[in-house]
């Protein structure tokens, strides 16, 4: 299945959050995204049966599986790397934030692997 934009900046959210909460519930998600409760139940549906994530029905809780987990890490060092090089060139960090959310969704990983490597040849 191929993920599109939303599925990934869930299983981003999901990462970053489980990094600050014990456990990741639906309603955190709905809240650190600003979206409804419903919304990011359907979301959650449609990620657990494409095997991305687990939900568990006793505890709501919510856990990235492995091919999630890569997506989620992929696009998290995207975002941080983009939003990083777009600051270094002098963009405001709130605009650099918000663009590096659409690039890092779009880039080919030929064009990230070679900005990575422009920023870490010039001393990100």
């Amino acid at each position: 299945m191929t993920l599109h934009e939303s599925g990934e900046m869930y299983l981003e959210t999901i990462l970053r959050l489980s990094g600050k909460l014990e456990i990741v519930r639906a309603i955190d998600i709905a809240q650190e995204m600003g979206f409804s409760k419903p919304s990011v139940s359907r979301a959650m549906k449609t990620l657990s049966e494409n095997g991305y994530i687990t939900v568990n029905p006793a505890t709501g809780s919510v856990r990235l599986l492995e091919p999630g987990k890569e997506i989620a890490e992929t696009i998290y060092e995207r975002h941080q790397l983009l939003t990083e090089y777009l600051v270094r060139l002098g963009v405001d960090k709130k605009t650099a934030q918000e663009d590096a959310c659409r690039i890092e969704h779009v880039i080919s990983a030929e064009s990230f692997d070679a900005i990575k490597k422009h920023a870490k040849d010039t001393g990100r």
